[in-house]
């Protein structure tokens, strides 16, 4: 009925006079309607019958129009016709919905990230990393900032980047932003990075030129590691070099601590879920201390993250955690910012030795 390939423009067609009210949604016969006759679709052979309703989806927008159409005149054709119809467009809209809404979740996320990752990337700061014996700095950790992102925590905003396929480029861009702030300040400077951003080759790359013995890298618990041997083969020149490896967010993660064993790490972050209140918890202290005897016991190092009072503070000392981060100890900010004071990386490097 129709040659393939033939387009008419929208405004010209059956289904936008059915939309705009100028047909009704069942024509029996197109030569009884005026208005269906003046446009160029009445011109194709035999088309005599017509039914269109809209697909719509579930926020009320419309995203196509679900058309049948009839080779001869059908007097016949009713309102149970057009529900027949209702009902097909509706098992469309379910079918094509998901689709859409993954569709146009991915164009808003690339319209922030893409101007964002071609100006350079995120904002990095700093918050400093203090010896829980002394209050004295002795590193800081570099963290990303997105003031576009709406109130967006970046660990959402990264997420968000690995879906649409930009995540490897937005951390990257976040792991040249931090190594920017290391001349800039004592101590070292500890960085985030997912394991997939670390297998990449450009990843690789980049942590041969590091001054590695100014760097903690960041791997959180809870990302999963595909291949511990071929991790440790991208970690084994930097950590020769005297870059250390810190396990992140320890106590929030789903693995267990296989997962701590296999990367071997130098330093064991506790996550703020079991800092938080520790004080006033009578359950957190025992889960701490076992992970502390663990880390110590290994030859690891201990960093508590979200200490918040002072309180909490005092509990950590009592367990031995060697390092605490929090606003209790300082808010993030720009390099100057920071209380410089000399740092205690040969014990670092000591501790990490004796385990060996």
């Amino acid at each position: 009925m129709f040659r393939e390939g033939a387009k008419l423009r929208q405004e010209t067609t059956f289904c936008q006079a059915i939309l705009d009210g100028r047909l009704p949604a069942v024509i029996p016969d197109v030569r009884e309607f005026p208005v269906a006759m003046a446009l160029p679709a009445a011109t194709f052979p035999r088309l005599r019958s017509y039914v269109s309703l809209p697909v719509t989806l579930s926020d009320g927008s419309m995203y196509v129009t679900f058309c049948a159409t009839g080779l001869t005149t059908d007097k016949g054709l009713s309102t149970r016709d057009k529900a027949l119809v209702e009902v097909l467009a509706s098992a469309a809209a379910v079918t094509i919905e998901p689709g859409t809404v993954a569709q146009d979740r991915r164009q808003a996320i690339e319209g922030r990230l893409i101007p964002l990752i071609e100006a350079g990337g995120p904002t990095v700061v700093l918050q400093r990393i203090v010896a829980l014996a002394t209050g004295r700095r002795v590193g800081s950790e570099a963290l990303s900032r997105f003031p576009a992102a709406r109130g967006k925590a970046p660990d959402v905003v990264f997420a968000e980047a690995h879906s649409v396929g930009l995540g490897d480029r937005l951390e990257l861009l976040a792991l040249e932003r931090a190594l920017d702030h290391v001349a800039a300040v004592t101590g070292y400077v500890a960085m985030n990075v997912s394991p997939q951003t670390l297998m990449t080759s450009e990843c690789a790359a980049l942590l041969r030129g590091l001054p590695a013995d100014r760097v903690l890298l960041e791997l959180s618990e809870h990302d999963p590691v595909e291949d511990y041997d071929a991790m440790g083969a991208v970690l084994a020149g930097p950590r020769a070099a005297g870059m250390r490896l810190a396990i992140d967010d320890v106590g929030a993660g789903f693995s267990s601590l296989r997962h701590i064993v296999l990367c071997s790490p130098d330093v064991l972050k506790l996550d703020r879920s079991i800092v938080d209140g520790i004080s006033t918890d009578r359950v957190l202290p025992t889960l701490v201390a076992a992970l502390v005897e663990f880390a110590h016991g290994n030859g690891r190092l201990v960093v508590a993250e979200g200490v918040e009072t002072e309180g909490d503070a005092e509990v950590l000392r009592g367990l031995h955690v060697d390092y605490g981060q929090g606003w209790h100890f300082g808010r993030p900010g720009p390099p100057e910012a920071l209380e410089v004071i000399g740092d205690v990386l040969p014990d670092v490097t000591e501790r990490g030795r004796r385990s060996g």
